[in-house]
């Protein structure tokens, strides 16, 4: 006996094999779909088939399915319409390599929280992975079966019957004052990627923002609307193209490096570009060749990969006397510790760097705060100058710098508040 929603099967007075299977209703109308062959096989397969794409498509429920086939259903159906290329891509390599060999071939009805646990396991404790993946890891099963609950195919989310794993603290590395100023002392008689490890360091933006800077986007200041990174392509179709969200913005540049927009509008930001890095970018700007893509940075007239960017980074950083384990996506660890260094408001620090630390809704930002970020990147600068002496209001209890917090001040250390400025 054929379960419920497989379709009945059956041969017509012309010995044809026939498959019918009821459909939802559609305006309250009664639906059937019926494929016919010569042979059952065939017309079986093909009923098969048409049923899988309805099930990727949200229209036919799945009676009873694995693990395995409803993460896939769930990454056609929720994922690919939904979330950025790059997170698809981090789901789909989870999905494969660590969740459906664990749980793929057990039915969804029946997860377990120890299951869930055991993916988890096998991360840590037998492929030694890192418990910051195996976080990655729980949330995206947490997210999968909290969809399966919204759409009725089970009753509880057995991802949250366990505490998520804990992600363990890491000490990132970064440079002091002196240290960076040495640097970019060493970066000026670098002609090819001076500029470009200066302006990480002078503005503390994202390497993508960086590489993807595009001429006609600095003027007095750096519009830091647009973002190099590399994504796949869907190479079933002529010519390939890019699987992402209906509103997803992008500018294809070559192959598989396109511009995109920042992931939230507190990364739609523009910073005013004073010096040193005026200079550095003029100085830049006369001695490299023009591209054809108007990128302020380029590899030989090509966009840059954003990897080769960092392995870039790390091969070279010893030359500019860096002893530390400085990664490039530290050098906005160091624009930050500086800013504080210099005494720039932390609300000012925020917009400067594009955190959304700060849940509210932002909008393109406006020049209406020009003449304080203006005067945030200047006390900034001049902490990076050559000779430069710290000026920055102390703390007279711990020593530590003081910023400034909405009418008061405050420590950044012990959290000593202050009515005024106490002297440097």
């Amino acid at each position: 006996m054929r379960a419920k929603g497989e379709g009945s099967v059956f041969q017509d007075s012309r010995g044809y094999w026939c498959v019918m299977m009821e459909l939802p209703p559609l305006d309250g109308k009664r639906r059937r779909k019926k494929i016919r062959s010569k042979d059952r096989a065939t017309a079986e397969r093909k009923m098969a088939e048409f049923k899988t794409a309805l099930q990727a498509r949200g229209e036919v429920a799945m009676p009873d399915p694995t693990v395995e086939e409803w993460f896939r259903y769930w990454m056609t159906t929720t994922v690919v319409p939904n979330v950025r290329p790059t997170t698809r891509l981090g789901y789909a390599n989870i999905i494969e390599k660590f969740i459906v060999p664990v749980l793929g071939r057990t039915k969804l009805d029946s997860v377990t929280a120890a299951q869930v646990r055991r993916v988890g396991a096998r991360m840590v404790d037998e492929l030694g992975l890192s418990q910051s993946y195996n976080l990655y890891a729980y949330r995206v099963m947490s997210a999968a079966f909290e969809d399966a609950v919204r759409e009725r195919y089970i009753t509880f989310n057995p991802a949250k019957m366990i505490r998520p794993p804990r992600k363990p603290h890491v000490e990132l590395e970064a440079l002091d004052a002196d240290e960076a100023r040495a640097v970019l002392q060493r970066l000026k008689h670098d002609e090819t990627w001076g500029a470009r490890w200066a302006t990480s360091i002078l503005t503390g933006a994202r390497r993508g923002e960086v590489i993807g800077l595009e001429w006609d986007r600095v003027t007095d200041v750096l519009d830091l609307s647009w973002q190099l990174q590399r994504f796949p392509l869907d190479h079933s179709t002529t010519p390939p193209k890019l699987i992402a969200p209906a509103d997803f913005e992008y500018r294809q540049l070559r192959g598989g490096l396109f511009l995109t927009r920042p992931k939230s509008r507190a990364g739609w930001r523009i910073i005013p570009l004073v010096e040193p890095l005026r200079s550095i970018i003029e100085a830049h700007r006369e001695s490299s060749p023009a591209n054809k893509y108007g990128l302020v940075f380029s590899d030989d007239g090509r966009p840059i990969d954003p990897d080769r960017d960092s392995k870039r980074w790390r091969e070279s950083r010893a030359g500019y006397g860096v002893t530390k384990n400085v990664r490039l996506h530290d050098l906005r660890h160091t624009a930050v510790d500086l800013m504080y260094e210099a005494g720039v408001p932390e609300d000012v620090i925020v917009e400067i760097i594009g955190h959304s630390a700060r849940s509210m809704s932002r909008a393109y930002k406006s020049l209406g705060n020009r003449p304080r970020l203006t005067d945030a990147m200047e006390r900034y600068s001049e902490q990076l100058r050559e000779g430069a002496r710290d000026t920055a209001p102390r703390c007279g209890a711990c020593g530590a710098p003081v910023i400034e917090a909405g009418k008061a001040w405050r420590c950044t250390s012990c959290s000593m508040r202050y009515l005024r400025a106490p002297s440097a």
